[in-house]
């Protein structure tokens, strides 16, 4: 098997039937699985899958598992060369598997790849970003990044200076779609079960590249991308949950000084964003 395809879903039924519909449309060549990781979703999404696409390997949990463990439940199920993390609010268009795939033959020392995440109306989506080191963070909180957008220091977090149309190494795409080769999994480890729902691709990537791996953004491939309709329907839960994971990547990457050092302020601005008073800047 070539190509696997791992989604883990929860509660976002029709999004998923058209992602699966242009997983149809648009396979892989050399043989594509796709494997479905059902968080115990209300509204009969596992029933779908189960009627509509009968070849689709769906694992339906009894309870919410969370992304992460979602993931590492299908990527321990998967049987392909390749491995492909990939939201079920996004439609795969014709030859970006293929494309994607073929690049690693020619960059072996690349261990995963993120594309063109672009809106139902063709713009494109701010979907790559620095890791948040504590001065990048820092400077996003002082607003730094919104004066000089265009600064690689001050805009650093989240990449704002980034037109998008290079082909470009970065620290971490967004994990909408994160191909990853197996033998770069099987190098790196699963996901880490105790980042649940945000930064466990971001905490993939870090060891990825600690570990020497590349991590590679290709702005020749696009793929559609709703964005962020499972997260959406918790919001204010998701919210405190990405600045928990937040000081968690600190308490597992830095120094616990600065980890005792923002975490008032990122509590401070969790409350903020929960609140509605302020559109915040965290988040996986």
């Amino acid at each position: 098997m070539r190509l696997s395809v791992l989604i883990v879903n929860w509660n976002t039924r029709d999004l998923l039937r058209a992602c699966l519909q242009s997983l149809d449309m648009y396979p892989a060549s050399g043989g594509q699985e796709v494997i479905v990781v059902d968080n115990a979703s209300s509204d009969d999404s596992a029933e779908m899958v189960k009627c509509e696409f009968p070849n689709v390997k769906l694992i339906a949990s009894d309870k919410n598992l969370g992304y992460a463990a979602g993931n590492n439940t299908a990527i321990k199920a998967a049987t392909g060369d390749y491995l492909l993390l990939l939201n079920p609010d996004t439609e795969i268009k014709p030859d970006s598997l293929e494309r994607a795939i073929e690049y690693f033959k020619t960059h072996p020392q690349v261990g995963a790849v993120g594309v063109k995440l672009i809106y139902p109306n063709g713009n494109p989506q701010s979907s790559c970003r620095s890791f948040p080191t504590p001065l990048a963070v820092m400077w996003e909180y002082l607003g730094f990044s919104r004066l000089f957008p265009k600064s690689k220091v001050f805009g650093a977090y989240r990449m704002t200076w980034f037109n998008y149309n290079e082909e470009i190494e970065v620290d971490q795409p967004m994990g909408t779609f994160l191909l990853i080769p197996g033998y770069a999994m099987d190098a790196v480890g699963l996901m880490d079960e105790d980042f649940p729902i945000f930064f466990n691709d971001v905490d993939w990537c870090k060891r990825a590249k600690k570990s020497g791996w590349k991590i590679m953004f290709l702005p020749n491939i696009e793929i559609i991308h709703h964005g962020g309709e499972s997260t959406r329907q918790v919001k204010k839960a998701m919210i405190w949950e990405s600045h928990r994971s937040l000081l968690c990547f600190y308490r597992k990457h830095y120094s616990p000084l600065w980890r005792l050092l923002l975490a008032p302020i990122v509590y401070a601005n969790a409350f903020i964003r929960a609140r509605g008073w302020d559109k915040g800047f965290v988040g996986s």
